[in-house]
């Protein structure tokens, strides 16, 4: 109980009433008042007060919404209720919130301004709590610039002046524990500026559920009710060995796959069955999901993220989104998020100017802001906006069993000068145009999500020649699992837009790749980046008529399962969908009713099954043991051959990138016997031409450093894979 005096307390409550109050907890609530016990409530909207038990009237203050009593002769209760009446006589009651004392722990405190709270996402925010056995929601911001802070929403008629929170000291965070709240309730922060006075409201940075846009408030919802069905999964996952296992990514925009018969998004539960079976039909290992981490805008995909820990309630609820994830674990399919630390939007709503200050971004824009995106970039230096980014990190992995992150924009986050003119930019430390505060921070992220979920994966989408992204951090790499192989891809996809008659004199871009295959742990995406912005799809960037397109494209995709690398293929690419994506449509499954494209999907659901059947294909991605070149100089025909290899057998892969058929095509081999065609691109079951070769043996002629050679026919625009 603090004591005051009358002067102060005729202050203090001034300036409560005008919601500019830094600690309202020491004049609201029991307190005394030169020598005697005082109650002091503020309720802008009562028309009288009383304490129930003992039952006490509290008195109005004259002219203001202040209601105090003398408790000298009273003894309240630990916990006291109030009932009070508004101006239309409706009758309310509840526990003063001001009665409670500090909910956050100081360890909590301590471990969050050292950006080491891996699980801050259970504190800070909006949380159903119980103190003494009294249900209610506790409330907590970080928000050190603030002058007060104010809890409002549905509650309080989203007004400052009824909920203005605690202020902790140097931590900076607010907290207030309001009793009589349930889940379902809708809420913000209020907060008022110290230097500008300028009032802000904002969503919950940890907001964990938010209203359909382009409504903002974020939801009060619980985080473990939910009754997992994944328990295998999950124990598997924890000695998943994914360097040696195949991976095939689905990659997914959850709002364009598919929509109902009106044209509305599929819900996260009829995307359960739809969605995962259809992954499964097609062979794939996992799904890829573009952000569905709450964002106001359809058309940033995603990728403009405001709620790090909630799944956009376009789709319905976080339960509803955990259920699509134990579907899908429950059906042997992996769930990956993208996940976005570059950068976040400038929306007044959000975290841009979250206190008032630069908070969560830089305030120079030269560190701050991108200016081709129009967003602003986090300040990796700052421990507590570090610990929310990691604490996001593993609030997916952990409370919806995600299987892996791909961070989206990683090259941003390592360059000071990413994108910028010369004079736009500000040098690290060394007079670097390394981020320094970034690198730390994405060598945490790695070290800690591995550390703490096993057998996950992080994926960096990466595209410039940094050192050692998927190598460990003690030896000086950024610990990511794998990366996005953006080179090979840019190089294949050059290639295959050449005329076959031009192809012999872009022969490199076939092979290049492979001086550098092994030196990280890739992906080889064809990703959503590629199909749009005027982009073509990748059906029409393949040259020729529509059957020449068609063959190309499915010799593209046995290029990319036969080639050592993980494989991501984004959504309508696997049956050829011939318009560019478009973020506000479904995909075109109509065209599976033409042959053509039904033979693409069949393929690439074949190729799915070959290559999670053959160890030789996945075994090795990352090293050289798993490849051997048999030939890579034809380039006058423009075929290439290679070998796919462990320690007990191979695969011989030999592509044809012209629409001539390669009649007795002579290729070396390391052994002697008879060899079967067990795939090809050109098979009449793909709408190909079917040409090609019944089982085949052995001659004694040495040929490309072999002592045994083949004579095979090759299709047009096509690849045959051979085992002995």
């Amino acid at each position: 109980m603090k004591k005051q005096s009358k002067k102060n307390l005729d202050s203090n409550l001034s300036l409560i009433a005008q919601a500019k109050h830094h600690d309202p907890f020491s004049v609201l609530g029991r307190h005394l008042v030169n020598t005697h016990k005082y109650l002091t409530v503020y309720m802008p909207y009562a028309e009288s007060v009383t304490i129930v038990k003992p039952k006490l009237t509290l008195e109005r203050i004259p002219e203001s919404d202040f209601f105090s009593a003398c408790l000298d002769d009273v003894e309240l209760p630990n916990h006291y209720q109030l009932e009070w009446l508004d101006k239309h006589g409706q009758k309310h009651l509840n526990y003063d919130p001001y009665d409670f004392s500090v909910q956050l722990s100081e360890f909590d405190q301590h471990l969050f301004g050292e950006g080491r709270h891996w699980h801050i996402y259970k504190k800070l925010g909006g949380h159903l709590h119980s103190v003494d056995g009294i249900e209610g929601v506790h409330f907590s911001v970080w928000a050190p610039n603030a002058q007060r802070v104010s809890a409002v929403g549905d509650f309080n008629r989203w007004d400052g002046r009824c909920h203005p929170m605690r202020n902790l000291g140097g931590s900076g965070i607010w907290e207030i524990f309001i009793p009589g709240l349930t889940e379902g309730c809708l809420y913000k922060f209020e907060i008022l500026n110290r230097h500008s006075q300028e009032v802000l409201a904002k969503t919950d940075p940890y907001g964990q559920a938010f209203e359909f846009r382009p409504k903002t408030a974020s939801i009060v919802t619980h985080s473990n009710n939910y009754k997992w069905e994944d328990e295998k999964w999950m124990e598997d996952r924890a000695h998943f060995d994914w360097q040696h296992q195949p991976i095939s990514i689905y990659e997914v925009h959850i709002g364009s796959w598919q929509r109902d018969e009106r044209g509305n998004f599929l819900s996260y539960r009829e995307l359960a069955n739809k969605l995962v079976d259809y992954v499964k039909f097609m062979g794939f290992t996992h799904i890829e999901l573009l952000p569905i981490t709450e964002h106001p805008l359809d058309a940033s995909w995603g990728y403009q993220t405001t709620g790090y820990f909630a799944p956009t309630s376009r789709h319905g609820t976080p339960d509803d989104f955990r259920h699509f994830v134990d579907i899908c674990h429950q059906n042997n399919i992996g769930v990956i998020l993208d996940w976005v630390p570059a950068h976040f939007p400038k929306d007044n709503f959000a975290l841009a100017r979250f206190d008032g200050t630069p908070l969560y971004e830089h305030e120079d824009p030269r560190k701050g802001e991108h200016r081709d995106w129009g967003t602003l970039i986090y300040n990796y230096g700052r421990n507590e906006v570090k610990n929310f980014l990691l604490s996001s990190a593993i609030f997916w992995l952990e409370e919806f069993h995600l299987d892996g992150l791909r961070v989206d924009a990683v090259a941003s986050m390592l360059y000071l000068d990413y994108s910028r003119e010369a004079n736009d930019w500000i040098p690290n430390m060394y007079g670097g145009n390394e981020n320094l505060e970034a690198i730390d921070f994405l060598r945490e992220l790695n070290a800690v999500t591995h550390d703490q979920h096993p057998g996950s994966v992080i994926l960096a989408e990466e595209s410039t020649a940094w050192p050692q992204v998927t190598r460990p951090t003690w030896t000086g790499g950024l610990g990511f699992s794998m990366k996005w192989n953006m080179g090979w891809m840019h190089d294949i996809l050059a290639y295959m837009q050449q005329e076959p008659v031009h192809r012999k004199y872009h022969h490199d871009q076939l092979t290049f790749g492979l001086l550098y295959a092994f030196t990280e742990n890739f992906v080889l995406p064809f990703s959503h980046d590629e199909v749009v912005h005027g982009k073509g799809s990748l059906l029409n960037k393949m040259p020729g008529d529509e059957w020449q397109r068609c063959a190309n494209l499915r010799l593209l995709y046995t290029l990319m399962f036969t080639y050592p690398g993980k494989k991501l293929l984004f959504m309508g690419c696997e049956f050829g969908q011939g318009t560019e994506w478009s973020f506000n449509q479904t995909l075109d499954w109509y065209v599976l009713d033409f042959p053509h494209h039904k033979g693409i999907q069949t393929l690439v659901k074949d190729l799915n099954h070959l290559y999670k059947t053959h160890p030789v294909l996945f075994q090795f991605d990352f090293s050289h043991e798993g490849f051997e070149w048999i030939n890579c100089h034809d380039v006058d025909q423009s075929v290439i051959s290679y070998r796919r290899k462990d320690q007990h057998s191979d695969l011989i892969v030999i592509l044809n990138f012209t629409p001539v058929v390669r009649e007795n095509y002579k290729i070396g081999v390391p052994s002697p016997g008879r060899y079967h065609e067990i795939f090809n691109s050109d098979s009449k079951y793909y709408d190909g031409t079917n040409i090609g070769n019944a089982a085949i043996s052995t001659t004694d002629e040495p040929w490309m450093g072999h002592y045994h050679s083949l004579h095979l026919n090759l299709p047009p625009l096509g690849a045959i894979i051979l085992k002995q």
